[in-house]
């Protein structure tokens, strides 16, 4: 005999479970973009100090979170309806991972003088690190979203191809 669950916290289970299936990576994925052109853009301005470049990628996330959600809410929605409280929050909630993806590469410069790393080096590191979340975040929607082990392979190559692009341009930019 099997027994069902019912109440308040199988109730709040089951909307975890929902909010999980309908998890959009987008948002990890262009964050890491950006906090890879952050990178650059700041690296071919010269020597600064680490913490500028901290706070450059931490606040850069969330002023491109909070413009997706300005666009998000009342983009099309407003033309539909005004938008409550509920709405907003899960809006809020679907573009965080813009600014999560902005603290890998954020805190890649901050404890890049424990390994050892001058200026150039953080830069670096930085980068290497928004790249790799960049292709972390496409392989991870496209294993949420059921897709075969070649649709993860491909999606994994295209965002490792863009990185890599990225990358090309900090190395135009700074020789």
């Amino acid at each position: 005999m099997s027994r069902t669950r019912t109440g308040p916290a199988t109730a709040r289970a089951d909307r975890r479970a929902e909010r999980r299936a309908r998890t959009d990576y987008t948002g990890g994925v262009y964050g890491s973009m950006l906090a890879a052109s952050v990178v650059i853009g700041a690296g071919s301005l010269g020597s600064f100090p680490r913490i500028e470049l901290v706070l450059l990628l931490l606040l850069t996330g969330v002023v491109f979170w909070v413009a997706h959600v300005h666009a998000q809410l009342f983009g099309a929605r407003l033309a539909q309806q005004a938008p409550d409280r509920r709405v907003v929050l899960r809006v809020c909630r679907d573009e965080w991972p813009i600014v999560k993806a902005a603290v890998p590469p954020a805190a890649a410069v901050a404890v890049s003088p424990l390994l050892g790393l001058d200026v150039r080096g953080a830069l670096w590191l930085a980068l290497a690190v928004a790249v790799a979340g960049q292709v972390g975040w496409s392989v991870a929607a496209a294993r949420r979203a059921g897709a075969s082990r070649r649709l993860v392979a491909a999606t994994a190559s295209v965002n490792l191809l863009l990185g890599l692009l990225i990358i090309s341009f900090k190395i135009v930019l700074t020789h």
